[in-house]
């Protein structure tokens, strides 16, 4: 290498090595935020007080959709908040029409939450096959039936709150069982 080209690289060296304590001392500067343009700086006058949760518009809301769908239903077969409660853990991952199959004989052979509670979940997990996830569900439902005996007395709670310490049930469930079990809004 001859002397002129030692000087190149050792200056390229130089530089690099410049430009990596430019970088780096850019990268500990705290970023400044974005000025807003004109365009997000304020909200329309039409979202101006704007709230997506007013009773009013909550109210309209309802009545529109109970226009457009009279009669509604669940489409889960059952007889008691408890059957709906086990048909809402049985129904996720899987469909509606799936577990109004698998209901029919199960209640027919436990009509009871007591009769789930006398189980162990491997016993259940068989006839829950077919729904998936079976194992899982088969360890809610007579975790369920265990804790509504201990702690409900047998009886489906009708508070949120209540229902939501059931294993397997989450708000999804605890919203189904409130409005088609216990016919509370």
């Amino acid at each position: 290498m001859g002397p002129a080209r030692a000087e190149s690289s050792k200056e390229s060296r130089n530089g690099s090595r410049k430009n990596a304590r430019k970088a780096i001392k850019k990268a500990a500067q705290p970023a400044t935020p974005a000025k807003p343009t004109a365009k997000h700086a304020t909200k329309p006058a039409s979202l101006r007080g704007y709230n997506p949760l007013a009773p009013a518009r909550i109210s309209n809301i309802l009545q529109r959709l109970d226009g457009l769908y009279p009669n509604v239903t669940c489409a889960l077969r059952h007889r008691s908040a408890w059957e709906l409660v086990v048909a809402t853990i049985l129904s996720a991952q899987c469909t509606d029409v799936r577990v109004n199959m698998v209901t029919p004989g199960l209640f027919a052979k436990y009509p009871t939450p007591q009769d789930f509670a006398a189980l162990e979940p491997v016993e259940l997990e068989p006839e829950l096959r077919s729904t998936g996830f079976f194992r899982n569900k088969a360890k809610s439902v007579v975790g369920a039936a265990r804790k509504l005996i201990a702690d409900f007395g047998g009886v489906v709670p009708d508070e949120m709150d209540k229902l939501l310490t059931l294993p397997g049930v989450a708000r999804k469930t605890a919203n189904v069982v409130l409005e088609a079990g216990l016919a509370r809004a």
